[in-house]
């Protein structure tokens, strides 16, 4: 009688070694016979198997160059002692067939510790579906509720009968966005304040809107959103500026990721200051900043039609990106100065690695001490365990890296372009393209 293996405690675990070859049945029957009668009556094996005690031998053996290996496992439903017992038997064995052997026991394992442990695991992965399974029903129903309370908070307003919140006319700040489907995706969390102007073309309800409230332009992230951001600076009163992250738009962006849009939102000065080129809103600039730009123009253009207003708009689209007049800034301003060797060679690398889209962190000797790619530059410089004190890479420098840097001790940055920053820290120096290159003249 077999025992089954389902029904065993322990399994004894032997090696064996032998001088010369063996097969599988000399080794049972070299442990059935050697042990007969060693044992006693009561851990006589051939007994304990037919009782269905200990199960069947399993043997495993390899013969090379004359000599054998091999393993034996016994599973056992015996007691501790008496499995103990049986295990010591097997070493007593010391010739299997014709041939000089030795058993050495080399563990007896609790089979019912190694099932405990599976049915924790999988009692874990089962109560972690159900709670996942019970979450999701009833985060599904909130939500589902709160989108159709949402989406039917969505309302028209003006002439133009602008997707806008509930809120519009009793808040006291205002944020504008592009199209409907923007103003779903704040409605949903819960931002009751916005209005789509629909279109590239700001709306002269937005315009009027505008006056009076603190007004924040939220815009994609892409080509798109800076065309109609550019054409909101030019005609309306802003306050602050909210870019989606870069390629991605405002109605795909989820909850946590549009607050901290907003929360990171930037006021017009710095905006423009960063951006190069310079808003021609009616309230937003002293008057006589504005008339640098616009030729002293009035005010009432405000008041145009739509028509009025695209002709004055062409005359005043701004020219190629140019710096605003001086003011005190940490980075380097004057692109017509000479470089100095040491910024040549800095930017001689940056040619180096153009359109690679490739890092270089240089050492106190001006040595490569990393490379990588832009994408991976920040996970790079948080786990650098060098010393580094300059940065060349091509792409647009961030306020993260500028952070990354400064806690670093890295002391100058040379990229392609500068991007949207709240503060370059004072103990770094920002280098780009626009240093070298001299602005085109305008036409």
């Amino acid at each position: 009688m077999t025992n089954d293996p389902s029904a065993a405690k322990y399994e004894v675990r032997a090696r064996i070694t032998a001088e010369g070859v063996i097969d599988k049945p000399d080794v049972v029957g070299a442990v059935f016979g050697q042990t007969e009668g060693l044992l006693g009556d009561e851990l006589d094996l051939r007994d304990l198997q037919k009782s269905g005690r200990i199960g069947r031998i399993e043997v495993e053996i390899d013969s090379r160059k004359g000599k054998s290996e091999g393993e034996i496992v016994i599973p056992s439903s015996l007691d501790q002692v008496e499995t103990a017992i049986l295990a010591s038997g097997l070493e007593t064995v010391d010739r299997i067939g014709p041939c000089r052997a030795k058993i050495e026991v080399i563990s007896v394992d609790d089979i019912r510790i190694t099932k405990r442990q599976k049915v924790v695991e999988r009692a874990k992965e089962i109560l972690a579906r159900l709670q996942e399974e019970s979450k999701g029903v009833g985060v599904d129903l909130t939500e589902a509720v709160r989108k159709a309370v949402q989406v039917e908070e969505i309302t028209t307003y003006g002439s133009e009968h602008l997707p806008a919140g509930p809120n519009i006319d009793q808040a006291d700040a205002l944020i504008v966005v592009e199209g409907r489907s923007d103003v779903l995706n704040l409605l949903r969390c819960g931002i009751k304040n916005v209005i789509a102007v629909e279109g590239t073309s700001v709306p002269q309800t937005v315009k009027d809107l505008s006056r009076g409230k603190t007004v924040t332009a939220f815009t994609d992230g892409d080509r798109a959103g800076e065309l109609i951001l550019r054409e909101m600076l030019q005609t309306m009163d802003l306050d602050f500026v909210a870019r989606a992250p870069r390629g991605s738009e405002v109605e795909e962006l989820t909850q946590k990721q549009l607050l901290k849009c907003l929360r990171n939102k930037i006021p017009i000065n710095q905006y423009l200051e960063m951006s190069g080129f310079e808003s021609t809103g009616a309230t937003r600039e002293p008057r006589e900043e504005r008339s640098e730009e616009g030729g002293g123009r009035p005010d009432r253009r405000e008041e145009r039609g739509p028509g009025g207003r695209r002709d004055e708009r062409e005359r005043e689209r701004p020219l190629p990106p140019r710096a605003m007049p001086p003011a005190p800034a940490p980075a380097p301003s004057a692109p017509a100065a000479p470089l100095s060797p040491e910024l040549q060679r800095y930017f001689d690398l940056l040619a180096s690695v153009e359109n690679a889209s490739r890092t270089l962190v240089l050492g106190e000797n001006d040595e490569v001490v990393a490379e990588t790619p832009v994408k991976d530059m920040i996970e790079t410089l948080s786990g650098l365990a060098v010393p580094a004190k300059t940065i060349v890479f091509d792409g647009i420098v961030s306020q993260r890296l500028l952070d990354v840097a400064q806690e670093k001790g890295i002391g100058l940055v040379v990229a392609t372009r500068l991007g949207p920053i709240g503060k370059i820290p004072d103990q770094v120096r920002v280098y780009t393209k626009a240093d070298i290159a001299p602005p085109a003249p305008a036409r």
